[in-house]
């Protein structure tokens, strides 16, 4: 099947879709990876304001390049989620509602986004410069001093993105 979501509304919709679905996404998303995330763990567990409101929102797991003068932002592919995977049942517990990404992930995350009913998406690797023209808006909102991993808040529009694993423990991985 496929699906155009707003990030507005996907909370409300996780349940409708399975793996091996397509979702045209449109709203605003983080950019968040390794070092980002290891920050926003610690404000968590320091009881401290994170640079975004955690329930309902969306994670894309990219370091964006440097933007050109005729777009937002540079190329901007998913990096390997496996290495988030520490951090993931954690901010899936806090509200998370969504992760986008590649590869697989543990079975902790698995369980994680079942619990919660949350959902992974993989976005296709190797076309950041494609995945760039989705996006047309943004702005560093959180450690900046990490460059490319600094916490972005991006404003996408009709981004194509595959169902990985759903709410429901179906999966593209097994």
């Amino acid at each position: 099947m496929e699906y155009s979501i707003h990030t507005n509304e996907l909370k409300t919709r996780i349940k409708e879709l399975h793996a091996g679905d397509t979702v045209y996404l449109s709203g605003t998303v983080y950019t968040s990876r390794d070092a980002a995330h290891k920050r926003i763990r610690a404000l968590m567990q320091e009881g401290k304001s994170l640079p975004y409101a955690m329930d309902g929102a969306v994670i894309y797991y990219a370091g964006p390049t440097p933007a050109p003068e005729y777009l937002a932002i540079g190329s901007c592919g998913p990096t390997t989620s496996g290495r988030m995977d520490v951090f993931a049942p954690d901010m899936l517990d806090a509200g998370l509602t969504a992760m986008i990404g590649k590869g697989p992930r543990s079975k902790a995350v698995c369980d994680a986004i079942v619990r919660n009913g949350s959902i992974y998406f993989c976005a296709i690797g190797g076309a950041g410069a494609l995945a760039a023209k989705c996006i047309k808006k943004c702005d560093v909102i959180a450690f900046e001093d990490l460059g490319c991993e600094s916490v972005k808040r991006l404003e996408i529009e009709n981004f194509p993105l595959t169902v990985a694993i759903d709410a429901h423990g179906g999966t593209l991985f097994k």
